[in-house]
């Protein structure tokens, strides 16, 4: 059973995070908002699971710069919280739920605006850098109450959403214990509780704080992004020349001395 590894508690999670799984209308006004679409298809009817999708390695990165598409006039900033896992997970209880986590992080899950829940568009919530976390992760011990914590959202300065983990279709314990019925959580996973309703807009040139009580805050500023090929030919660029190959020598069969091969 793979356990929590201690010199991660000083390290930032986008640097050794694992897999981060975030899960969609686990917010109650979130899934009221829908009405009466929810019935009707593709959905149906409410989600009767988790709805999760992943936010992939490419999307995880601290502080600093988030980039926006061109083509995009605006993100939405999904403040989160993030549920730590601290050891291999499988088939717990509610009740033994909470004893698996190792602490809590600050999540930014950031996207670009869509209205269709159905099937997560990897396009839209997978762009690099649109998984911001904190610096420093919260350990478990030190949050009683994680379904009871303020959340709030700074927007150049100005506080633009303030709401709460409360008012969970799935707390934190019932999130773990239904998600790890099915799937094996290893220590250093991510769970995020899912977004509030009404999550605010932020443009190039922005920059947002977020706050959850009790937790490191994350603090990003929104830039235009640089295109993936952008991306590979800097880091060609850095990359030093290598130097011809140096020759093997070996020894003159007459003279024994050695001459370049």
């Amino acid at each position: 059973m793979s356990s929590f590894p201690s010199a991660w508690w000083s390290t930032p999670p986008h640097t050794w995070g694992r897999a981060v799984y975030g899960v969609v209308l686990n917010h109650r006004p979130a899934l009221a908002a829908l009405g009466d679409a929810v019935h009707q298809p593709p959905y149906k009817a409410p989600p009767q699971w988790p709805v999760l999708y992943i936010k992939p390695r490419n999307t995880h990165c601290g502080d600093g710069p988030v980039g926006v598409p061109h083509d995009v006039p605006e993100l939405e900033l999904g403040a989160t919280l993030g549920v730590v896992m601290g050891r291999t997970t499988q088939g717990v209880s509610p009740d033994q739920a909470l004893s698996q986590v190792a602490g809590y992080v600050t999540v930014a899950d950031v996207r670009v605006p869509h209205q269709q829940f159905y099937r997560p568009h990897v396009r839209l919530i997978a762009r690099d850098s649109f998984c911001p976390m904190a610096q420093r992760i919260t350990p478990a011990s030190a949050m009683a109450h994680p379904d009871q914590l303020e959340v709030k959202v700074w927007v150049d300065g100005a506080l633009v959403h303030h709401t709460d983990t409360a008012d969970r279709i799935r707390g934190v314990a019932q999130l773990i214990a239904d998600v790890s019925s099915y799937m094996t959580l290893y220590a250093g996973d991510i769970l995020l509780l899912g977004v509030s309703h009404g999550a605010p807009r932020v443009r190039v040139g922005q920059q947002s704080r977020i706050e959850i009580e009790g937790l490191t805050p994350l603090t990003n500023r929104f830039v235009p992004e640089v295109p993936a090929h952008e991306n590979r030919s800097r880091a060609l660029a850095r990359t030093p020349p290598r130097g011809p190959a140096r020759a093997r020598a070996r020894p003159s069969p007459a003279t024994g001395q050695r001459h370049p091969a």
